[in-house]
């Protein structure tokens, strides 16, 4: 037997529900956390990449109270670059927590590599090091007036895979010393379809940016 039926299984299961509620639900644009509710648990040769607790996932983290009250600490499924099944953990706003549920059961269904997810506060709320990690992420507290994931509402993916580029000025990439190849697994391009699911789902993509192009980013507002 495949060892990858029951993710498949499971994940086919997740989206048959979603879509389901998309057509009860003919106006919604948004998977919300009321639209779905599947707690799925990791199968017993399931790699876990983190376990925080919600209190340690925000613990040392410069965010007022007010903000995080907006977020809820998901767990969530992958394909990683091992060719493994990893499960991890997202930190971000209540506002998008249904949408990445779905988008990381989506990823596994296309068989798109994540190669961990796990909360910044591993890495001392360094986002800089969360990156070179190639971590996948959501919240990290900084200057409110320009990010998005100041109060979560952006997801960071494969960083190391998809780095920061600049268009019009010589800058190495970001993170340093990461380079763009799209036939590597986990890479994104304009016309990927897991951009475009993204984008169907109201996310902006950090590829269209004018100064850079930010293709590890999603954000919605």
């Amino acid at each position: 037997m495949n060892k990858y039926y029951p993710l498949m299984f499971l994940v086919g299961l997740v989206l048959w529900s979603c879509k389901g509620r998309e057509k009860a639900k003919p106006d919604s644009k948004i998977i919300t956390e009321d639209s779905i509710r599947i707690e799925t648990k990791a199968l017993p040769d399931t790699i876990i990449d983190s376990r925080y607790t919600f209190q340690e996932a925000v613990a040392g983290s410069k965010a007022p109270k007010t903000i995080i009250d907006l977020l809820e600490l998901i767990e969530v499924s992958y394909l990683s670059t091992d060719g493994k099944i990893h499960r991890g953990q997202v930190l971000a706003n209540k506002k998008i927590s249904g949408d990445l549920r779905y988008m990381f059961a989506f990823m596994s269904e296309k068989g798109f590599v994540v190669e961990k997810a796990i909360p910044i506060v591993k890495y001392n709320w360094n986002d800089s090091l969360s990156m070179d990690d190639n971590n996948t992420s959501s919240f990290c507290y900084r200057n409110v007036s320009y990010s998005k994931h100041a109060q979560g509402m952006a997801i960071d993916i494969n960083p190391r895979f998809n780095p920061v580029r600049w268009k019009r000025i010589n800058r190495p990439n970001q993170p340093s010393g990461a380079v763009l190849d799209t036939t590597v697994n986990g890479t994104f391009y304009p016309g990927h379809v897991v951009v475009e699911e993204f984008q169907k789902r109201g996310f902006r993509w950090g590829h269209t940016f004018s100064k850079y192009y930010d293709d590890h980013h999603f954000d919605k507002r």
